[in-house]
């Protein structure tokens, strides 16, 4: 694994912990961001070719709304 597939994996690694504990103190607006920033981390992976399968639950990144 490369440095940058390194870095990036620890990246998304570090915003689901922060999401998880935006979800657990529930607020609201920096669940959004972890969300958001996950998305787009996955998005330069993607645009670089890197394959992210398995690296998160495509469930984890559910808005409250979304999930009922």
């Amino acid at each position: 694994m490369s440095e940058f597939v390194t870095a990036l994996q620890g990246r998304i690694q570090g915003a689901q912990e922060k999401l998880a504990a935006a979800r657990e103190a529930e607020h609201d607006y920096e669940i959004y961001l972890h969300i958001a920033r996950i998305k787009d981390l996955l998005d330069t992976a993607e645009r670089v070719g890197v394959d992210t399968s398995g690296w998160i639950d495509p469930a984890e990144l559910a808005t409250a709304e979304s999930r009922g």
